[in-house]
């Protein structure tokens, strides 16, 4: 097997691919968006929209990718990206990959995913 670069892509060639709905595209859109594409909100919010796929394989791409962003553009909007990724740690298919977007995230941006804060029991 040789690796193959991902190559750019347009928006709405991007949108065409997810909208398929097949794994294969909407995982080769997401890789080829977070390697090539220079506006990181939009790239971060394809990311978080797959990170809630029904297919493990696509939110952990997803996630994968946001760990990408991290490391690429050393920049992301935490306070979205943080509670997905809280949730994907809790999900057996993709905690490996949440662990590693949120490494990345420390290593690249010096930010670490913060405690859950306990809930108080309402007073009734």
């Amino acid at each position: 097997m040789k690796y193959v670069e991902p190559g750019p892509i347009e928006r709405a060639d991007a949108e065409m691919q997810f909208a398929t709905g097949k794994s294969f595209d909407i995982c080769d859109a997401l890789v080829r968006i977070t390697y090539n594409e220079p506006d990181w909100r939009w790239a971060q919010e394809c990311c978080l929209r797959f990170a809630e796929h029904p297919d493990s394989g696509i939110r952990g791409v997803a996630a994968n990718c946001i760990g990408d962003l991290a490391r690429i553009h050393k920049c992301l909007d935490l306070d979205r990206v943080f509670p997905v990724l809280r949730k994907l740690l809790t999900d057996e298919n993709t905690v490996g990959y949440a662990e590693d977007a949120l490494s990345d995230i420390q290593i690249f941006m010096g930010k670490k995913l913060p405690k859950e804060r306990k809930r108080k029991k309402e007073i009734q």
